[in-house]
């Protein structure tokens, strides 16, 4: 995310995104449950990622993924994450 790659300064305003055009997802794995971080956290570090870093070089849409309790997923769970992630991979352009 380094100026000349992501975004280049301009003479007025704000920097031009260089990003722009593509889409992001962002994949979070965590001890707490998913759900518990969304509701009563707000996802505030995701959603200052997603503005501050992706969002101002130009990635749109950002697509955001939660796995809570990994430490506790049975295998059958972890593979199931894993074949949602496959196919999100197959689907990216």
């Amino acid at each position: 995310m380094r100026p000349g790659t992501a975004f280049a300064y301009q003479d007025k305003g704000l920097p031009k995104k260089l990003l722009g055009g593509r889409s992001a997802r962002v994949v979070v794995t965590m001890g707490m449950p998913a759900f518990a971080y969304r509701w009563f956290f707000f996802s505030h570090a995701i959603r200052a990622l997603n503005r501050n870093v992706l969002g101002f070089v130009g990635f749109r849409p950002i697509r955001t993924t939660f796995f809570g309790m990994v430490e506790n997923a049975s295998a059958q769970k972890r593979q199931s994450w894993l074949a949602r992630m496959r196919a999100y991979g197959t689907k990216a352009k």
